[in-house]
């Protein structure tokens, strides 16, 4: 049923992308803006869990995102010397068990499907259009330019200029960096392509997962370290100071980080930010995804988190009286669900780079699956 409410979305990337396709689809009219002058992300992947993946069927585009990234049947966790499994991971029924599958895929190729959905829907979207600041429901763009509507929904990751509206403190450093590089698969990198997963040491570890059918290979490197606090995500990285910073380590280790230095190579700081007691404000302002609770990416569900959001504050909206009452609605249902994974993935960071070189915190380890993040299903939650 078509609603008169106007929704302005700021920030086009994952999470905002999912909102204005999902919000669309429900009836509102909805203008989304983005600072980059063409929609599209920069070359990497992300892990898309089930029930990350039940929020694309939501919009309709779970089995297109599903055909363009990879299902992997494994994955392992190994040892930073020798590359011996400590622990295996079972992901081919994913499907069976939690009604979605487990995928990997690149974020371009993603983005391009929710682009599709949202453009579908009858979207607005404005790019080249960097929002500088909001006034009641006004979004004030950096050329002086204004939109005006009835809500905003601030989608504009962790350098928010909606969450200002909020609070003015800056994202923190968390003390970790990470090295990202994208590369095409050989056969010094298939055994590792086959059976991704994640090598774990003291203060550092990798993960790297398959993407566009297998032919190219996600690597992220991550260690803890001080004196470099950029948080861009595409910084050129030298090559030396990745292979200085992983010397030691074992020789699947080594055959990545040769292949990094083959391609361009990224480094950034992770930066997060504290929870917020609340997502909305004066009854029309909102915010999603990295805006409201940017985390640290050690339990892979920064992406997961932001569509769930996008679903259940389009199911909010819809299913209410007013927009004020979706919104209160959307954040009652979503708060602490976000909060526990937020707060667990910092303590992942912990878990997972512990000193010990026997354990490496694997007995207090936990992932998505074992804290039962897969059962979610943002469609039919409570809102």
């Amino acid at each position: 049923m078509a609603r008169s409410e106007r929704i302005t979305i700021v920030g086009g990337g994952i999470g905002g992308m999912t909102a204005a396709a999902a919000i669309a689809q429900a009836g509102f009219p909805v203008t989304l803006v983005e600072a980059a002058p063409q929609f599209g992300d920069i070359g990497a992947g992300v892990t898309l869990s089930p029930n990350a993946m039940k929020a694309l069927d939501h919009i309709g585009v779970m089995e297109q995102v599903a055909a363009a990234g990879v299902e992997p049947t494994r994955q392992r966790i190994q040892h930073w010397q020798d590359d011996r499994v400590l622990v295996p991971m079972e992901r081919a029924s994913a499907r069976a068990k939690y009604g979605a599958p487990y995928v990997t895929i690149h974020r371009a190729d993603l983005h391009a499907e929710l682009v599709r959905a949202a453009r579908d829907a009858g979207v607005d979207l404005r790019t080249s259009a960097p929002a500088a600041s909001t006034e009641g429901t006004t979004v004030i763009l950096a050329d002086g330019s204004r939109v005006e509507g009835d809500v905003i929904i601030g989608a504009d990751g962790v350098k928010s200029v909606v969450r200002q509206r909020f609070e003015t403190t800056p994202a923190k450093f968390t003390g970790h960096v990470a090295w990202r590089a994208l590369v095409p698969v050989g056969d010094a990198i298939r055994s590792v392509t086959e059976w991704p997963g994640i090598h774990i040491g003291p203060g550092k570890m990798i993960t790297r997962y398959p993407v566009r059918g297998g032919s190219l290979l996600n690597m992220v490197f991550f260690a803890r370290q001080d004196g470099w606090t950029e948080d861009g995500w595409t910084l050129p990285a030298d090559p030396a100071d990745l292979a200085a910073t992983y010397a030691g380590w074992s020789g699947e280790v080594q055959a990545m980080i040769a292949a990094a230095s083959t391609v361009p190579l990224f480094k950034w700081a992770i930066n997060a930010r504290a929870a917020l007691p609340d997502w909305t404000i004066d009854g029309n302002v909102a915010l999603l995804g990295d805006a409201a609770h940017a985390m640290t990416p050690f339990l892979g569900h920064g992406a997961a988190c932001a569509l769930e959001d996008a679903v259940v504050l389009s199911r909010a909206l819809a299913g209410s009286e007013t927009t004020k009452e979706g919104l209160r609605r959307y954040v009652a249902a979503r708060h602490d669900r976000a909060s526990f994974i937020q707060a667990e993935s910092n303590a992942n960071a912990d878990r997972m780079q512990a000193d010990d070189a026997a354990l490496f915190g694997l007995g207090a380890m936990k992932d998505e699956e074992s804290l039962g993040l897969f059962d979610y299903d943002c469609r039919s939650v409570p809102v």
